[in-house]
C-alpha cells in the first residue's frame, strides 16, 4: 500500500512499510530518536547527510500529489520538513508546473517541533482505542523491501494493525456454540475453493474434523478477530471518521446512538436499562450480542459491531482508569510547571517514589493493587513530560537542566532506587547489559531475606558447637566484602547509566531553546492543562488561516515562480508570495507522526476558522500513541 486511510480525510503511512520505518535523523548532537527529526536548529546538513526517512517521504508526496493531480504549494516549518520541501520543489519539473493543474497547499511540520502531545494522554476516544485494544505482531516477510531493511538505518516501529477481540466480547458459551458452525462453513468454502488439488482438500477436511471435535485453538479465535477498516465492509469507515472528531464521551454516545439505529433497522429487541447522556458496559455488551446472534445480521452490521466492540473494550475499568490516571497526573505536572521549579522536581519524584512502591509489592504477587495503576514506566514517560514542561516554562533553564543541582539529585536518587528495586519495568535502552545484573540482584536480596527470617529464631545461645565455628569467621567477612563491593559496583555503573538519561532529558528540556521556530513563544504550549490546552497543530492552523505571520515558516517557491523572481522581476512581473489561506486545499502532512487528538484539534482550527470552503486533509508518518512515545525515547528505537 501507498498510504493506509484511517478516514477519507486522514492518513498515515504503512507501518511497516519502508518510507515509514526509515530513518529521519542521524546519530548527532541534535538529534532525539531516529524515528523523529532532529533539533531544528537552523543548520541545514549537506545534501550528503539527508536521512533516507526525509527523501523517502518528498518522493511519496510528490507521487501522491501526481496521483491526485495537484500543484502543491510547498510551506515547511523545521529543518527536515525544509529538507523534504527543497526535494519537491527540485523534482517539480517545468512540465509538472505548465500543465494546469488543481492548486494546493501542503503544510509540512517536524514532529520534534511538538513532542508534548503525542505524549500526553488527551481527550480522543480513537487514541484511547488505539492504545488499549491489542496490536498485531510483526511480519517477517523475504521481500526486497526485508532485504533492505536489515541495513541500519530503518527501525521497528508497531503495526497498526488493531485487533479487536470480538470472541471476548461475544460470550464465552455462545462463542464456542457458534464458533463451530463457523469454522465448518469458513472451512469448508475454502476447501471448495482449492478443489483443484485434491491432496489439499483431503488434508484441509482432516484438519477441519480435528478442529472441530478439539477444543478451539488461539488461530480459531483470530477469525473472531475485527480490523477497524475492513475491505469486505467498507460502511465502517464513516463511523471512524465521525468518530475522529469526538471526545471520549461524545464518541461512546455516538457509538451507542449507532446501536440503537440498527438495532430498530434489524427488528431486533434488547431488554436493557438505558439512560439518556449515559453509556454503560453492560449496556453495549447487550447490544453487540443482540446483533451478532445470527451470521447474516454479523456480517451486514461488522463495521459498526467492530466499532462498539471496540469502544467497549476502550472504555473497560482498568483501561479507563489507568488512562484516567496518566490524564490526572499531567494536569498535576502541568499545574506545578506554572508555579516554581521546585514544586514540578517534587511532583515528578512523588511520581517516581509511588511507582516505585507499588511496582515492588506488585512483584511480591499482590497484583490486585495494580489494576489502573500508573507502573515506573509510566513514572519515566511522565518525567519527561515533565522536563519538557520545565523547558517551556522556566526560561533560565541552562545545559545543566531546568532544575537546580539539588532538586535533580534528589530525582536521580529516586530513579536509581526505583531501578534497583524493579529492574524489569521496561525495556528502556540506557540498561542494555545491566538489567540481568540487577534482576540477579533483586532476587538474591530476596532470598537472603527469607534466609534471614528463620535464622532469627533458631538462635540458642546455648549452643556448645559454636566454638567450632570460631576461626571461619574470615571466610563468611571475604564473601560479605565480595558481595558488598559486587553491590557498590552495581549501583556505581547503574548511577553512570541513569546520568546519561538525565543528559538526555536536559536536551528535551531544550527543545523550546534550541528549535528556532518555537523561540518567540507564539506556538508553544501553555503550561495550563485545562481542557482548553492546545497543541502546535491547532495553533499553527489558526495563525496560518487567520494570515497571521508564523517565525520560521519558509515558502518553497516552483521553478517558475523562481524564473519570475530573476528574470521578470526586472520589467514588475514579479510573483506575490502565495499564502496557504489562499487555497482551497491544504494538505497538512507532520514528519515523524500524529495522533488521534490532533486531528480533531487540525479540524477544530479550520472550523472556527470560518473558511468551509477548504478542504483540510491531514497525514503523517505513523500514528503515535504514548507508548510508541515512550519506545521511540527510551525504547529500541532511540539514541540514548
Amino acid at each position: 500500500m501507498i498510504l493506509c486511510p484511517i478516514s477519507p480525510r486522514v492518513f498515515v503511512l504503512p507501518s511497516e512499510g519502508l518510507v515509514a520505518e526509515a530513518y529521519l535523523s542521524a546519530e548527532h548532537e541534535d538529534s532525539i530518536s531516529p524515528g523523529l527529526p532532529p533539533l531544528s536548529t537552523g543548520l541545514l546538513s549537506d545534501a550528503d547527510d539527508v536521512p533516507p526517512g526525509a527523501t523517502l517521504t518528498a518522493h511519496f508526496l510528490y507521487h501522491l500529489a501526481a496521483k491526485m493531480d495537484l500543484k502543491m504549494e510547498i510551506f515547511s516549518l523545521g529543518d527536515i520538513s525544509k529538507t523534504v520541501g527543497k526535494i519537491l520543489t527540485d523534482m517539480s519539473s517545468l512540465y509538472d508546473v505548465g500543465r494546469r493543474k488543481r492548486s494546493a497547499g501542503l503544510l509540512l511540520i517536524d514532529r520534534t517541533l511538538d513532542l508534548l502531545t503525542p505524549c500526553c494522554h488527551g481527550d480522543s476516544l480513537v487514541d484511547r482505542m488505539f492504545s488499549s485494544l491489542p496490536h498485531r505482531n510483526r511480519t517477517f516477510s523475504h521481500g526486497s523491501g526485508s532485504q533492505l531493511k536489515l541495513s541500519s538505518s530503518y527501525l521497528h516501529r508497531a503495526p497498526l494493525d488493531v485487533q479487536i477481540p470480538l470472541a471476548k466480547i461475544l460470550d464465552e458459551e455462545d462463542w464456542q456454540i457458534d464458533n463451530f458452525r463457523l469454522l465448518e462453513t469458513v472451512e469448508a468454502f475454502l476447501c471448495g475453493w482449492n478443489s483443484g488439488n485434491s491432496d489439499s482438500q483431503i488434508e484441509g477436511l482432516i484438519n477441519l474434523s480435528q478442529k472441530i471435535h478439539d477444543k478451539p485453538s488461539q488461530s480459531d479465535v483470530e477469525i473472531l478477530t475485527g480490523s477497524f477498516v475492513s475491505s469486505e465492509n467498507f460502511r465502517g469507515m464513516p463511523l471512524l471518521e465521525a468518530i475522529l472528531d469526538r471526545k471520549t464521551k461524545d464518541g461512546a454516545l455516538l457509538v451507542k446512538k449507532w446501536l440503537q439505529e440498527t438495532l430498530r433497522r434489524e427488528n431486533v429487541t434488547v431488554n436493557v436499562k438505558s439512560r439518556p447522556g449515559l453509556v454503560t458496559k453492560p449496556e453495549l455488551q447487550a447490544m453487540i450480542k443482540a446483533l451478532s446472534r445470527s451470521q447474516s445480521s454479523l456480517l451486514r452490521n461488522k463495521g459498526i459491531i467492530q466499532l462498539a466492540s471496540a469502544t467497549l473494550f476502550a472504555l473497560e475499568e482498568s483501561n479507563y482508569a489507568k488512562w484516567d490516571a496518566f490524564s490526572s497526573a499531567e494536569k498535576i505536572l502541568g499545574v506545578s510547571s506554572g508555579e516554581t521549579s521546585q514544586s514540578l522536581a517534587i511532583q515528578i519524584g512523588d511520581l517516581i517514589n509511588k511507582t516505585a512502591f507499588l511496582g515492588s509489592h506488585v512483584n511480591e504477587g499482590k497484583r490486585e493493587i495494580s489494576k489502573g495503576l500508573l507502573s515506573l514506566q509510566d513514572a519515566l514517560l511522565l518525567m519527561i513530560i515533565g522536563y519538557i514542561l520545565a523547558g517551556e516554562n522556566f526560561p533560565t533553564s541552562g545545559s545543566d537542566g531546568p532544575f537546580s543541582w539539588q532538586e535533580e539529585h534528589l530525582l536521580k536518587e529516586a530513579v536509581v532506587d526505583a531501578l534497583l528495586e524493579n529492574p524489569s519495568v521496561a525495556n528502556l535502552k540506557f540498561l542494555h547489559g545491566l538489567r540481568e545484573d540487577l534482576e540477579t540482584n533483586v532476587s538474591k536480596s530476596k532470598s537472603e531475606e527469607t534466609a534471614e527470617e528463620p535464622s532469627k529464631l533458631d538462635i540458642d545461645d546455648f549452643d556448645d558447637d559454636q566454638w567450632g565455628k570460631w576461626g571461619d569467621e574470615d571466610g563468611d567477612g571475604d564473601n560479605k566484602n565480595e558481595k558488598v563491593y559486587g553491590d557498590v559496583q552495581l549501583k556505581l555503573e547503574l548511577r553512570d547509566r541513569v546520568d546519561n538519561f538525565f543528559k538526555f532529558l536536559h536536551k528535551l528540556s531544550d527543545l523550546k531553546r534550541k528549535n528556532i521556530p518555537l523561540r518567540d513563544g507564539s506556538l508553544t504550549t501553555e503550561a495550563n492543562f485545562d481542557e482548553d490546552r492546545k497543541g502546535l497543530l491547532y495553533k499553527l492552523l489558526t495563525r496560518v488561516l487567520g494570515k497571521y505571520d508564523v517565525p520560521g515558516l519558509e515558502y518553497h517557491s516552483s521553478t517558475v515562480g523562481r524564473l519570475f523572481k530573476s528574470g521578470f522581476g526586472r520589467f514588475g512581473l514579479g510573483q506575490a508570495k502565495p499564502s496557504l489561506a489562499d487555497q482551497n486545499v491544504i494538505l497538512v502532512f507532520v514528519i515523524g507522526g500524529i495522533n488521534g487528538l490532533e486531528v480533531r484539534e487540525a479540524h477544530k482550527a479550520l472550523g472556527e476558522s470560518g473558511r468551509p470552503d477548504i478542504e483540510l486533509l491531514v497525514g503523517g508518518t505513523t500514528l503515535l500513541t504514548s507508548n510508541d512515545m515512550l519506545d521511540l525515547l527510551l525504547g529500541d528505537s532511540s539514541y540514548i
